[in-house]
């Protein structure tokens, strides 16, 4: 991440100080995001260790936005760590950046980064865990839905050992036929295929220890896949049961269309747990039936060819159909095996990470 020095303004002093422009590559198609990232801090925390970041995503909020800090701030003043807020805008074409900045003047704990255009909640998400600089990272909603109440209770897992902390919406305040029921059958889906029993994938309130969580890699919509994602190391997970309200403001921006998104991304989550570390053996093993059965054709038509008049094309074109097919494959695998040793998934440092994880301990600091 190359960070430019830029102009930036204080929240509490008169003097001009350093902000950053920061490009996040977050893969979106063969695109790279960039964002400006507006650090508006107030008095500095000193050498003291921030010990929890909370990432929140915002899209065209400006109806929640103050009220979504309030509450954040509302639950953190009970709470003796530090802290800090980052609102990430992701290309609101309201007023939410503006409204959120003016909050920041006023709340050294706010930090905001802004998209120029809107990239989606994996993204934003991925910016705010980059820009984040706390022990432990918490997500959630910015549509007031996930309450920030519950965050404490997801931070006392991580105390107990775990890695990831995920929010499961026992009670949730949405509609039945758009988003629970295809929500239940997505969670039964995911947990079958992935081996990740999560009774609530879809849900923002989640909690990581900040050295797992940045190394997980990040796009699409595969936010909701990071306990599978992070399953590849062994990471432990937990679920916690948290509060769910009903939207106050504004609509979803998620619908039945995210459903062929989920689709694709799990069959993407699929090949990366089941390949994961020897792609080539496993594409090997998918190219054995078609070089066999191409094989198979090729022999009938070259006995056919001695035994006939006419050698039979359609069968000896099968054949070398199917040959290429399983040439293909083999390709693919190289290709595969590539993409996993140059690539940014390491399940090894993974793995030294979590093996590494001891329970997360608070700053005895209070509030600033």
């Amino acid at each position: 991440m190359n960070a430019i020095l830029q102009k930036c303004e204080l929240g509490h002093t008169p003097t001009l100080a350093a902000i950053h422009q920061v490009i996040v590559k977050s893969v979106v198609g063969a695109f790279t995001i960039c964002y400006t990232m507006l650090c508006l801090q107030g008095q500095s925390t000193g050498r003291q260790r921030m010990f929890l970041s909370i990432v929140v995503p915002l899209f065209n909020e400006e109806e929640s936005v103050e009220a979504m800090h309030a509450a954040i701030a509302s639950a953190m003043s009970e709470v003796n760590y530090l802290y800090e807020i980052i609102f990430v805008d992701d290309g609101s074409k309201d007023r939410t950046f503006e409204l959120a900045k003016e909050i920041a003047l006023q709340d050294p704990n706010l930090r905001l980064v802004r998209f120029r255009r809107n990239y989606g909640q994996t993204p934003a998400m991925a910016a705010g865990i980059d820009c984040a600089v706390g022990e432990v990272i918490v997500t959630m909603d910015g549509d007031l839905q996930n309450d920030p109440r519950d965050i404490d209770m997801l931070v006392s897992k991580l105390e107990e050992g775990f890695d990831i902390a995920v929010g499961w919406r026992f009670n949730r305040q949405d509609k039945l036929i758009t988003r629970k029921i295809p929500s239940r059958i997505a969670n039964w889906m995911i947990g079958k295929i992935t081996g990740v029993p999560i009774k609530d994938n879809g849900c923002s309130l989640k909690a990581y220890r900040a050295r797992v969580i940045k190394e997980i890699p990040l796009y699409s919509d595969m936010h909701r896949f990071i306990p599978a994602m992070a399953s590849l190391a062994g990471s432990r997970v937990a679920e916690v049961k948290v509060r769910h309200h009903a939207r106050q403001f504004g609509e979803s921006k998620y619908g039945l269309g995210r459903i062929y998104k989920v689709l694709v991304d799990l069959l993407t989550i699929k090949t990366i747990v089941s390949f994961s570390s020897r792609p080539m053996l496993w594409f090997t093993i998918l190219s054995l039936p078609f070089i066999a059965a191409g094989l198979a054709c090729l022999f009938i038509s070259v006995f056919a060819l001695f035994s006939q008049p006419q050698m039979p094309l359609a069968t000896a074109g099968t054949g070398i159909l199917l040959l290429a097919l399983g040439v293909f494959l083999l390709l693919n695998g190289a290709l595969a095996e590539l993409v996993y040793k140059t690539g940014d998934i390491d399940l090894g440092r993974l793995a030294r990470l979590t093996m590494r994880a001891t329970p997360a301990s608070h700053s005895t600091t209070s509030n600033p």
